[in-house]
């Protein structure tokens, strides 16, 4: 059995940690938690808390939070350069923009899915994160020189976590079209770490959807 093991299910931000495991290229063990009773079951909860997915198990240590997964993996599988040394300007550059995913881009997206007024920057300023508006536009800017990764010319794990994030706002029309976004979005998701993981998932889900039909 392998040493990390991931529970996750198909169609959740799970696929983002997949992604992340596939890219580290350690050997893992991934669990399908469906959804309701299991999710939030005792078992589970024992696990996370908050019985939701993903979650990251390796030995006696738990890592909850898709970016928090994606960082884990990044420092364990060294040899895979998916995290710039500590201690360097890149890794500063590092936890701005994969902490920027975790909060104003999530937050942002989820507050426009529920219909809130994100056009109000001082509203939602005082809540700690800006207007979905305002998030984008720093996405922008941070695409405006023509950068091929959030780092420059070096893919790393930041680029999953955000990069997922802005492949399902263009998919699913929750974050607008800037430019620079669909190029970096088809160059990051044709990687073949991505593409497995995908497949996988995919299969997984259409599965799940045969067995229930």
């Amino acid at each position: 059995m392998a040493d990390l093991i991931l529970y996750t299910h198909p169609m959740s931000r799970g696929r983002i940690a997949r992604w992340m495991m596939e890219e580290a290229g350690r050997p893992y063990e991934a669990r399908i938690v469906n959804y309701g009773a299991e999710m939030k079951g005792a078992q589970y909860r024992a696990i996370n808390p908050l019985g939701k997915v993903p979650s990251l198990v390796h030995g006696d240590m738990v890592v909850t939070e898709g970016a928090a997964i994606c960082a884990y993996m990044a420092d364990l599988a060294v040899d895979a350069r998916l995290a710039p040394p500590i201690g360097t300007p890149e890794r500063g550059v590092y936890y701005r923009w994969l902490f920027f995913g975790a909060g104003p881009l999530e937050a942002g997206v989820v507050a426009a899915s529920f219909g809130f007024d994100t056009k109000d920057d001082t509203a939602y300023s005082r809540a700690g994160w800006g207007s979905l508006p305002a998030v984008v536009d720093a996405l922008e800017g941070l695409f405006a020189d023509g950068r091929d990764y959030v780092l420059g010319e070096h893919f790393s794990a930041v680029d999953v976590y955000l990069g997922a994030q802005i492949a399902w706002g263009l998919q699913f029309g929750t974050i607008e079209t800037r430019p620079g976004f669909a190029d970096y979005v088809t160059r990051i998701t044709t990687r073949p770490a991505a593409i497995r993981a995908a497949e996988i998932d995919d299969a997984l889900l259409a599965e799940a959807q045969k067995d229930g039909a």
